[in-house]
């Protein structure tokens, strides 16, 4: 590249540009792209998973008071310590101890900027050359994103729509070999609102241990639960093997933007320190950005004086929301699910592009959707590897929600196949 005479010697960093290309904010600022601008009426916002925006999602008012408390004490304006203050790795070991059948140490939490930045200390502490990890197809796309950027090779194992979206678990031992390090599991799940049993993550747990594998469990949605399934930590198996436990109060508490999130060992056996893994966190935290220190100064009080109302209120909402987006998806006919959405935030649908006219796959069906309709889902193919699959987001005013799925119905009329 030269400019006159002068050559420069720098340019981009192309694999950035690869790697975020399948990502999911990648995928929104596409269709957000196709919207028609001369449109008056709003966008329904039925593809990311972020509520905050609406009223009926507001966080605790507890939450926002500690938030305060932390910001006028003064004492949360300097520099956080490497793995987080304190204060608040006890709280959120404390916090993970209800669930767990032995109990964590403030030593065994590490916080971040987000779960997001959870999932790059997690691949990045597992990476060595020629390492692969196993991963749920569907699942969150940012695992695919961040494990081709640590050049950590990639294998996916199928979820099984007409058994819950379960684990596949004969795929999992067929996947793995003498090079494989991890599989990843979301529960509850995004994009497919599953929610697992007892015996089913016993299983896995049983097959990771089989391949002398550890689990990465993505636990960002924990406790959004409105089906019959309980929700149950894979930590509660971390006897049988070494979990990393990944989280945030971005879901439960409604504010993914305060970005406070953590990776905990739960690994009672010590297996993770043994083979070298505790270091390597400890390590990449060492040369990486923190969650801003006031946040943190706030979580004890966030997560031990919200009282089980807001909790209560917030799942009630999200399950109403959820049953009138079952009700919606039945009206359209070319959209069908395997089974209602238990938990998370989310529910995975199958699009029958043969009854369309002129709509060849799911990406061509979400950006004419975006551009007829300002309605905003996301193509599955794309995101999640799930070729004429759709995810749709209930998070929303129920309202938006409904009215979302009736645009959505009036496209499928326009567009339908004539008989």
């Amino acid at each position: 590249m030269e400019n006159g005479s002068q050559k420069w010697r720098f340019q981009g960093n192309k694999r950035l540009n690869s790697t975020s290309a399948i990502s999911l904010r990648g995928i929104i600022d596409m269709l957000i792209g196709n919207l028609n601008t001369d449109d008056p009426r709003p966008i329904i916002p039925l593809g990311n998973g972020d509520p905050s925006q609406f009223p009926c999602f507001r966080t605790s008012t507890t939450a926002e008071e500690a938030i305060v408390d932390a910001l006028h004490s003064t004492k949360h304006n300097g520099y956080a310590p490497t793995a987080g203050v304190p204060s608040a790795r006890r709280a959120i070991a404390n916090y993970l101890n209800r669930d767990l059948p032995y109990k964590l140490s403030a030593d065994d939490v590490y916080l971040t900027s987000g779960c997001l930045q959870a999932i790059e200390v997690a691949l990045a502490a597992i990476t060595n050359p020629g390492a692969n990890i196993l991963l749920p197809r569907p699942g969150f796309t940012f695992y695919e994103s961040r494990a081709a950027y640590e050049n950590l090779q990639i294998r996916h194992f199928n979820l099984l729509p007409d058994k819950g979206w379960e684990v596949d678990v004969d795929a999992v031992e067929a996947l793995a070999d003498e090079n494989t390090v991890a599989m990843v599991i979301i529960n509850p799940g995004n994009p497919c609102g599953s929610v697992y049993s007892y015996d089913h993550l016993k299983l896995v747990a049983e097959t990771a241990r089989k391949l002398g594998i550890l689990v990465i469990a993505d636990e960002v949605y924990n406790h959004l639960i409105f089906g019959s399934t309980p929700f149950v930590p894979m930590g509660v198996f971390g006897s049988i093997v070494p979990v990393l436990s990944l989280g945030s109060i971005s879901k439960r508490w409604v504010v993914p933007g305060w970005r406070l999130g953590w990776l905990a060992t739960t690994d009672p056996n010590g297996i993770l320190q043994n083979t070298g893994i505790v270091e390597s966190i400890t390590g990449y935290c060492n040369i990486t950005t923190d969650a801003a220190t006031f946040v943190q100064g706030a979580v004890p009080l966030i997560l031990e004086n919200t009282n089980d109302e807001f909790f209560s209120k917030l799942i009630g909402t999200l399950k109403e929301a959820a049953e009138k987006c079952v009700d919606g998806i039945k009206e359209v006919p070319c959209l069908t699910f395997p089974s209602k959405p238990e938990g998370s935030m989310f529910v995975l649908v199958k699009l029958n592009v043969s009854l369309l006219e002129d709509i060849g796959d799911d990406l061509e069906f979400c950006m004419k959707l975006a551009k007829e309709e300002k309605v905003i889902i996301v193509p599955a193919g794309m995101a999640f590897g799930m070729k004429d699959w759709v995810r749709i987001t209930f998070a929303c005013e129920i309202s938006a929600v409904e009215e979302g799925l009736r645009r959505t119905k009036a496209f499928y009329q326009r567009h339908a196949k004539k008989q």
